[in-house]
């Protein structure tokens, strides 16, 4: 890789670090081209992506971001999972290290805030963009069905009491 390539790359980890929700850092000794290809096509399922750089190189694309902390877990065979959605990397990175123990997570960044494996098992566990989407419209459309059927009440009583009337008229 000669220099321009490098600083391609650098500034390419630098977009990542900026522009992700989150970003999991975790060795991935072990796992076999097979396996990593899953964990790529679960994470771009989850509309998060992989990468996996020269810790270096990672190191000084970090150099000035908030979240340069991270640096301290860029050693060994890292791999980098990120997403724009500030849960989805972290969920499905969980979900990979249960099912693979190759796959460790060390830790990572939600923003400026730095997270250890707990906090990626913590941001793992928030319900996602969708899901929260999902949560606030049937929270607003709840109220609006309620009103509609109290509405709507008053009208199927008065009709079930005047039938029953009629129906008293009728037999007497």
């Amino acid at each position: 890789m000669d220099r321009a390539q490098k600083e391609k790359l650098v500034e390419e980890l630098g977009q990542i670090f900026e522009s992700s929700g989150v970003v999991v850092v975790a060795h991935y000794a072990g796992l076999t081209v097979a396996e990593m290809q899953d964990f790529r096509a679960r994470m771009r399922e989850a509309g998060g992506s992989v990468r996996v750089a020269k810790n270096r190189l990672a190191k000084i694309a970090l150099e000035g971001k908030p979240n340069e902390k991270i640096g301290e877990l860029l050693t060994g065979m890292t791999v980098l999972a990120y997403s724009e959605d500030p849960v989805a990397a972290a969920k499905v990175a969980e979900a990979y290290a249960k099912d693979n123990t190759k796959y460790q997570i060390l830790g990572g960044a939600m923003g400026e805030d730095y997270l250890d494996p707990a906090g990626v098992k913590a941001v793992a566990s928030m319900p996602s963009r969708e899901e929260l989407i999902a949560q606030i419209a049937s929270c607003i459309g709840a109220p609006a069905s309620n009103i509609a059927g109290a509405i709507g009440a008053p009208a199927s009583n008065i009709a079930s009491i005047l039938s029953t009337i009629e129906e008293k008229a009728e037999a007497a």
